[in-house]
């Protein structure tokens, strides 16, 4: 069974999910930062593969994604990086990024080579749903990915149940229609979409990313939706902090 499965299964509520960007701050920080989050208690961890142009993300993102590309991270890097990283971690492990970069790699061959690290998902924000359907899906299943697509408050019901039926994993519910970014509380608005979600008795699990930050956004997530996602948060203490352990643990300690 798929790790991510497995992690809902025995997991239903506070699921942390963190997002950093490979390659940044130094190039060969990827496994350390993936060895200190799984020994400080997260439970599923993003790695974000950077792109010239990620057009979700906000600012503190978008930043790390020049800082890892100026030192020279790439796909290959990443997966040379990544290829003993089962070694030593055993929680689910998800690959984000954008299709053009995949594309150019070879989506078939990326699919492999993710698999080949043991990596169980991956989340592609560009990817639309019917193009998936039409010419991806087969060969994520094909190599044991799940991939995982990504609704918003301004999702139809429709699409999002469609969503729910074809694809793996979980539901990534964008917190709001914005670029990712820290926030100190949800708004009415947010809770209510939030609330509308729920109430769809949908069969996947959600997690809510986009503006956890604190205890505060974190808690209001768990309480509509398996979990949280916190990447900007996290990308900016590993901008900020000594060194790795500490930009983990200062994370660990804004949530608890």
């Amino acid at each position: 069974m798929n790790r991510i499965d497995q992690l809902f299964q025995r997991k239903k509520q506070g699921i942390l999910s963190v997002f950093f960007t490979a390659g940044y701050p130094k190039l060969n920080d990827s496994v350390s930062i993936i060895e200190s989050l799984e020994e400080n208690g997260a439970d599923l961890i993003e790695i974000g593969i950077p792109f010239s142009d990620p057009m979700a993300d906000g600012p503190v993102i978008q930043a790390s994604n020049t800082v890892a590309l100026n030192n020279g991270m790439s796909l290959k890097t990443l997966f040379q990086q990544l290829e003993a990283v089962r070694e030593k971690v055993s929680i689910p492990l998800i690959l984000m990024g954008y299709l053009n970069p995949i594309l150019q790699y070879g989506f078939e061959k990326f699919c492999e080579k993710t698999a080949a690290c043991g990596i169980d998902g991956i989340i592609v924000p560009d990817l639309p749903l019917a193009e998936y359907m039409d010419s991806y899906k087969a060969v994520a299943e094909k190599n044991g990915l799940h991939v995982i697509m990504l609704i918003t408050p301004e999702t139809s019901d429709e699409r999002i149940r469609l969503i729910d039926e074809h694809t793996g994993g979980f539901i990534y519910m964008v917190s709001s229609a914005s670029v990712t970014g820290a926030k100190s509380a949800f708004g009415e608005k947010n809770l209510a979409y939030f609330r509308r979600v729920n109430a769809m008795n949908l069969k996947s699990p959600r997690l809510i990313g986009f503006g956890i930050s604190n205890k505060t956004t974190f808690d209001s997530a768990c309480e509509e939706a398996s979990g949280a996602i916190i990447g900007s948060r996290f990308v900016s203490l590993l901008g900020s902090e000594a060194n790795v352990d500490a930009a983990v643990r200062h994370l660990m300690s804004d949530i608890s």
